[in-house]
């Protein structure tokens, strides 16, 4: 699985109608309208997102891993 950038992963879910509500710090937090969910990812720079988590989020936001 190709890791990617917690910033690149803020512009893939903006593409799929996720919007932003607030920022905690370096913590984004997405809302969708008709989702009970919300998606906190972390920008720290251009770091990666761990594994784990990265593959958390694509299932909540319904990214698929060629989408990356």
């Amino acid at each position: 699985m190709k890791l990617i950038s917690g910033k690149r992963f803020c512009q893939l879910i903006e593409g799929k109608g996720w919007e932003l509500q607030r920022i905690n710090g370096s913590h984004y937090i997405y809302v969708k309208a008709g989702v009970n969910a919300r998606i906190s990812v972390p920008v720290h720079g251009n770091k990666s997102l761990k594994i784990g988590l990265q593959k958390h989020l694509m299932k909540i936001a319904k990214v698929e891993e060629a989408e990356l």
